[in-house]
C-alpha cells in the first residue's frame, strides 16, 4: 500500500506557516522505518494497511499537537502483493519519459 498525505494543523504561527508542525509529523514517518518521501505537498509513505495508517494516525498527533483543529489529506493506493512501488511506479514514468 502507499499513501500520500497531508496534514496542517490549524491555529498557531501567526504568519500561518504549518513548517515545525509539518516536521514533527514527517519525523514520525522517518523514525517509522517505512520506505517514504516527502516534497513540498505530500509525504509518501509504503507498507502494510496497518503500519502504514498507525503511523499516519501518530503524524497527525505530532502535528496537531498544541492545536485545536488538525486537517488531513489522503491518498491511498492499494495493490496487495506490489512492494518497492514508491520508487518503482516512477521508474516506469520516467522510462516512458526517455
Amino acid at each position: 500500500m502507499l499513501v500520500a498525505f497531508s496534514v496542517s494543523p490549524s491555529g498557531g504561527d501567526p504568519d500561518g506557516g504549518v513548517s515545525e508542525a509539518v516536521a514533527r509529523a514527517v519525523k514520525v514517518v522517518r523514525d517509522s522505518g517505512l520506505p517514504n518521501s516527502t516534497n513540498a505537498m505530500f509525504t509518501n509513505v509504503e507498507g502494510d494497511w496497518d503500519e502504514v495508517m498507525d503511523v499516519v494516525k501518530r503524524a497527525v498527533e505530532a502535528a496537531g499537537e498544541g492545536a485545536a483543529r488538525v486537517s488531513l489529506v489522503l491518498k491511498a493506493d492499494i495493490r496487495p502483493g506490489y512492494t518497492g512501488q514508491l520508487e518503482a511506479k516512477v521508474e516506469r514514468v520516467e522510462q516512458h519519459l526517455r
